[in-house]
């Protein structure tokens, strides 16, 4: 009878599981068996856009939490089947079949978030969604666009749309939040020019040290990018308008993400422009007094109090984790000068990756943690009001659209 019954049960699984093979199958089909896209097949690849509309228009109204999740299966399966049941058979064209997949989970996540949202989505200041009928981007605070922008206040081509129409084919496209209730507090502080830390004590610690860990890396990577994008804009014009040689404008940075030693990092692939500078102030005075070793604790500590004692400038207080973390990379580059000593080897290869990620991502966190609590995070480096873009591209765009 046992036998029987394990029988039984296999069957059912297994019919089950290929109940969920050809159901699936229905809306994500192999490659071969996909149609291809002509101009009589490509209406049907925006059949999604008809429930992510709907849903659009439903976050806008009160009470639709009930029907917004029933649709919520109607979106996720027209938008699969949209970008996996259709192909654009031209290799040139491929990239295409790769766009269309990342924007229909691009839909599906939104999808997800409309189903979810138990009261709807609200613009700032909005009690009751769809009450405020200005755009979301007129209510944001921390937007960089001039004050005087009263094109913020409306839209464009009102007259073409009803009204319900033009709120929901707002909020469709609005992918950052800029104005709504979902672009804001989801990292309360990180980014805002008052300062926030990136720990999150409410959080348990393992999601806590993830969040901080992200925060850390994306802080590193607009580091790094700013870096580039100064750089190069003043070597663009010391060699295009003052006649330099392009050979005196070297890289900036070397690739700092593929260092595989403390030493490789600082010493080549970090950027050298203050070198001379921390040198001057703690490195030949720390060679006087305690000969390599003074040399490099100098260096370092020279670095760690310029980059603490400049902040000062601002009107905040003092936190010894900026020195303290620079003095540590001292400490870790004797370390593997030791290591070398003892061993009779350089630290590289692959462990020693990690052993520069974890100086700089794990005991990174704590001097990262000061700067955004100062509100570094928030800081303006390119004025808007000097911006080209909006002073001649965006406006030029306004007048061809008007």
């Amino acid at each position: 009878m046992q036998s029987s019954n394990a029988t039984v049960t296999v069957t059912l699984y297994q019919e089950l599981a290929w109940g969920s093979a050809k159901a699936f199958r229905t809306f994500v089909p192999p490659h071969q068996d996909r149609i291809p896209i002509t101009w009589h097949t490509a209406p049907y690849t925006l059949v999604q856009f008809i429930p992510y509309t709907f849903m659009s228009y439903l976050v806008r109204r009160p009470h639709t939490h009930l029907i917004r999740l029933l649709l919520l299966p109607t979106l996720i399966t027209s938008a699969l089947h949209s970008s996996y049941g259709y192909v654009w058979l031209d290799p040139r064209h491929n990239v295409y079949n790769w766009g269309a997949a990342l924007f229909s989970f691009v839909l599906i996540g939104k999808g997800i978030d409309l189903a979810l949202a138990r009261t709807g989505r609200h613009k700032k200041g909005e009690d009751v969604p769809g009450t405020v009928s200005t755009p979301a981007i007129a209510a944001q605070n921390n937007s960089d666009a001039p004050a005087a922008d009263a094109s913020a206040r409306k839209r464009q081509c009102t007259a073409l749309l009803p009204l319900w129409l033009q709120d929901a084919v707002e909020f469709m496209f609005s992918l950052r939040g800029l104005g709504w209730d979902f672009g804001e507090g989801l990292v309360p502080g990180v980014g805002d020019p008052f300062g926030g830390s990136i720990f999150f004590p409410n959080l348990p610690l393992p999601t806590r040290y993830l969040v901080s860990t992200a925060i850390h890396v994306l802080t590193g990577i607009a580091l790094v990018s700013g870096f580039y994008m100064v750089y190069d804009l003043i070597t663009l014009l010391a060699v295009a308008v003052l006649g330099h040689s392009p050979s005196s404008w070297p890289p900036v940075m070397d690739n700092p993400w593929a260092a595989q030693s403390l030493h490789e990092f600082w010493a080549k692939r970090w950027h050298q422009l203050l070198r001379q500078t921390f040198l001057v102030f703690g490195g030949i005075p720390g060679r006087k007094m305690g000969g390599d070793v003074g040399l490099v604790l100098g260096t370092f500590l020279a670095s760690g109090l310029y980059h603490e004692c400049t902040i000062l400038a601002m009107g905040c207080e003092w936190d010894s984790r900026v020195p303290l973390f620079f003095l540590l990379q001292g400490g870790s580059l004797i370390g593997e000068r030791i290591w070398k000593k003892v061993t009779g080897r350089r630290v590289d290869g692959f462990l020693g990756r990690l052993w520069v990620y974890f100086d700089i991502i794990i005991l990174g966190q704590p001097l990262v943690d000061a700067w955004h609590r100062r509100g570094l995070g928030g800081g303006m480096v390119i004025p808007p009001e000097i911006s080209p873009a909006r002073l001649v591209i965006i406006p030029a765009i306004r007048k061809l659209m008007a």
